[in-house]
């Protein structure tokens, strides 16, 4: 008798089906005349199956996985399967496959394109970012990893730099692009909205991001290829100047009224959450675009977030006291052990750092009081009477509340800008699909660098390596998205609640499950194989109802596991 965890590798296994991973990497890596085994492309869905069911990339140990699960994999794949398809050098053969960048390209664009067809998914609104992985490797060894401002809070590690471009509403990635960890972003989006727009052969696309890219030149390409960009501008330079000029006439300007943006949820009261207000202006910009001249109208959008005001007054009010209390400690009371300034330049900059530091000039007010202390001294034996005069500088600091109200004039306002005609992105649907789409990137970031992925660490050396597994994560993204999506999809078309995913309190249900509980309700499933006399007679852990309204969800047959255990007699 022997058994085999079963698990959710079936469930795993149809989903890169749907999506097809092994014929569409079999159709651009042609097979080897010598290669014996599984294909290039089987091998990587029998390896996603384990990254996505063990949340782990080590490829040390799927060898022995695959070895325990033999008739499992054998019954669902269509060709033999042996454990040493999963060997190291196999799995390597995957990596040098996905970090050549010619095969990448057309990998994603043969995915991308299955998948919208597949799945019948909208094509309107694309969200690019980035994210840094910080890792333990020497970045004087290596082209891709190196020293860079990083988003994991790390700046003591070396890192890679990863670029993502994800369709909305699921936030399914169409473009991965894995950069040296020093790269600027800036440059980064226009050669991901070309990727995105090969990808999708469609014209009228909404790409949003941060304000990394507001570049001119990602700009005006937008406009130059009839597609709208959507993201806030930064606060430097004239683009401060500007947003405080418009806030001004905003808040000033008794002609300007301002448009209340809710929430689309209804509170008890029939009343809803006050998410913005916001009003528009237009300009006339004008760039150059390879040899051509384009010019084009921008939207500026400025918006009040209520949220954003509040956090933000909390941050001053933090900062000014922790700014007074820094500034007071550098001039403590007399007393032993406690340092005084005899001259008032090293006090001046010393005070003035702090003040710096925490940008608060223009809101508190410093000033210096030179302090004498007179001490007569007897004479003692040889050493005649005298007076001594001990000088000490006092800080003293106040609020300038002028400026701390200027300050807090401009807090919680942000301004957007885009390209988009009000028929195509209003000024409400605009707020909403920029606050909607910064979670679910995030979220999918979290995935790829955390649970259930793990990323980091990163367990591979070299740079060609290290690319073509955070591409196989891609890939491994792809297929979490897609469950997800599909179930919820399915939910909402048929008005129903999924319960049973919590652990502990089956009662709960929910409409958006995540897919990491919808693979973990499979767990436990178990095959038993018993040779008895001159046959064998399977058995497997029989479905619970969850399970199979899970299956029924995502429009996959029980089959897939229930034929697991179908009768097999052989001669022993």
């Amino acid at each position: 008798m022997q058994t085999e965890r079963v698990d959710d590798i079936p469930l795993l296994y149809q989903q890169q089906v749907e999506m097809g991973v092994a014929d569409i990497i079999d159709s651009v890596v042609p097979r080897h005349g010598n290669r014996q085994g599984l294909s290039l492309g089987w091998v990587t869905v029998g390896w996603l199956s384990y990254i996505l069911s063990k949340s782990d990339h080590r490829l040390s140990v799927v060898e022995d996985w695959a070895a325990g699960r033999l008739t499992i994999l054998n019954q669902l794949f269509p060709t033999a399967v042996r454990s040493k398809d999963f060997t190291d050098d196999r799995l390597g053969e995957v990596l040098a496959c996905l970090s050549q960048d010619e095969v990448w390209r057309e990998l994603e664009q043969r995915l991308n394109k299955r998948c919208i067809q597949v799945y019948d998914l909208e094509q309107e609104t694309v969200r690019v970012d980035t994210t840094t992985v910080s890792m333990y490797h020497d970045s004087e060894e290596s082209d891709l990893v190196a020293y860079g401002h990083s988003k994991d809070h790390r700046p003591d590690l070396a890192q890679m730099k990863v670029l993502m471009a994800t369709l909305d509403p699921l936030a399914l990635p169409l473009v991965t692009q894995v950069l040296a960890g020093n790269t600027a972003d800036d440059g980064l989006y226009k050669p991901a909205i070309a990727a995105s727009q090969a990808t999708l052969n469609k014209r009228g696309m909404l790409y949003v991001g941060d304000s990394k890219m507001e570049a001119l030149e990602t700009r005006a390409y937008c406009a130059s290829t009839a597609d709208y960009y959507l993201h806030p501008l930064s606060r430097k330079g004239k683009q401060a100047d500007l947003l405080h000029e418009l806030v001004n006439r905003g808040l000033d300007d008794e002609t300007v009224a301002l448009t209340d943006v809710h929430a689309l949820s209804v509170k008890p009261d029939g009343s809803s959450k006050l998410l913005a207000q916001a009003w528009e202006t237009t300009r006339t910009l004008e760039a150059t675009v390879g040899a051509e001249q384009v010019q084009w109208d921008e939207r500026l959008l400025l918006v009040y977030s209520p949220a954003l005001a509040q956090a933000g007054y909390r941050g001053l009010d933090q900062r000014l006291q922790a700014a007074t209390e820094a500034l007071l400690a550098l001039t403590p009371p007399r007393g032993r052990g406690r340092r005084q300034w005899q001259e008032l330049a090293p006090l001046q900059t010393a005070a003035e750092a702090i003040w710096q530091q925490y940008r608060l000039t223009d809101c508190l007010q410093l000033s210096y009081e030179r302090q004498e202390t007179t001490r007569h001294i007897r004479r003692y034996k040889e050493r005649p009477a005298r007076t001594e005069t001990a000088v000490r500088y006092q800080l003293s600091v106040s609020r300038k509340e002028k400026g701390i109200a200027a300050a807090r004039r401009f807090i919680g306002w942000r301004l957007f800008v885009t390209n988009a005609p009000k028929e195509h992105l209003s000024l409400e649907r605009a707020i909403r699909v920029y606050r909607g789409a910064t979670p679910t990137i995030e979220h999918l970031f979290s995935r790829l660098k955390g649970q259930p992925l793990g990323l980091r660490p990163v367990f591979v050396r070299r740079d060609e390596a290290i690319i073509g597994l955070t591409r196989l994560m891609a890939l491994a993204l792809r297929s979490l998205t897609l469950i997800e999506f599909v179930v919820r999809r399915s939910l909402q078309q048929a008005q129903e609640t999924l319960a049973g995913l919590v652990p502990g309190n089956p009662k709960i249900a929910t409409s958006t499950p995540t897919t990491e509980r919808l693979l973990h309700a499979f767990n436990e499933i178990t095959l038993s194989v018993i040779h008895l006399g001159g046959q064998t007679i399977r058995h497997i852990t029989p479905l619970t109802p969850l399970q199979y309204r899970i299956l029924l969800l995502l429009k996959f047959s029980d089959s897939l596991y229930t034929d697991l255990a179908l009768f097999d007699p052989i001669s022993v």
